[in-house]
């Protein structure tokens, strides 16, 4: 074999080394999101696309003014998407991997793209399930196994929307606040600039955006005041539908 068929040969086989680890070695704490319901954004593969909010931009005033909105979904959620795409189109296996898949998996990532799929593909997955919580057919509360499971954990509901809220306004920095389930557990969380639960064994089942972005066009400094908008205003119907015993 001569050096130029010698190199071909261990470049291919260094590819399909990757391909394997990427596709084959699941993580443990990948298992812990079995129960996690698909949601369209968590199962798209490459090239990933902007969702449809689903409603007017001003659909869920005055909680979220039009504006705000979107600059929101245009412009952050779609930069983000663009941005993924942009950073893994010439890695061929990782086409083969959900979002959902990219995120569980951040550790068996390329090095050199593992940041862009943590941010830009947790800034994507994160707004994905956000747009759904501000749809304006909503419910009020949440029912079944969520709502019993809220009164378990947080005693009612207005004890698990104030611990929300106090971790919202005390989170320093961008960020998002969760209602996450831990083994079926729930418990409010915390993640910093666009981490996700999902790369952390936890479902996340509602959460709210804390950048400035999601609200200082309006609120300018107050999020205090955002939170409590949002969170009166929160599609629980959207939340059931990820909770599962």
């Amino acid at each position: 074999m001569n050096r130029r068929n010698f190199l071909g040969s261990s470049a291919s086989a260094v590819a399909g080394m990757h391909a394997l680890s990427i596709l084959d070695a699941v993580p443990a704490y990948a298992d812990a999101m079995d129960q996690l319901q698909s949601t369209d954004v968590l199962m798209q593969r490459y090239p990933f696309a902007l969702p449809a909010l689903g409603y007017a931009l001003d659909a869920v005033e005055p909680a979220v003014d039009s504006r705000t909105m979107s600059v929101h979904h245009a412009g952050h959620h779609a930069t983000y998407v663009a941005n993924l795409n942009r950073a893994i189109e010439s890695d061929t296996a990782l086409h083969q991997l959900t979002l959902r898949e990219l995120l569980t998996r951040l550790p068996t990532i390329p090095e050199s793209v593992r940041t862009s799929v943590r941010n830009d593909g947790g800034g994507h997955a994160n707004h994905g399930q956000f747009w759904p919580l501000l749809a304006p057919n909503r419910a009020a509360q949440p029912s079944g196994a969520l709502g019993q499971a809220i009164t378990r954990d947080f005693g009612s509901l207005a004890g698990c929307v104030t611990a929300l809220k106090q971790a919202g306004t005390g989170q320093f920095g961008s960020g998002w606040v969760w209602l996450v389930s831990d083994n079926g557990k729930l418990r409010v969380h915390t993640t910093s600039n666009q981490d996700t639960p999902i790369s952390e064994r936890l479902v996340p089942i509602m959460g709210v955006d804390v950048w400035e972005h999601a609200y200082y066009l309006k609120y300018q400094n107050k999020r205090a005041d955002y939170l409590d908008a949002v969170l009166a205003r929160l599609n629980w119907s959207a939340a059931d539908t990820r909770y599962q015993v």
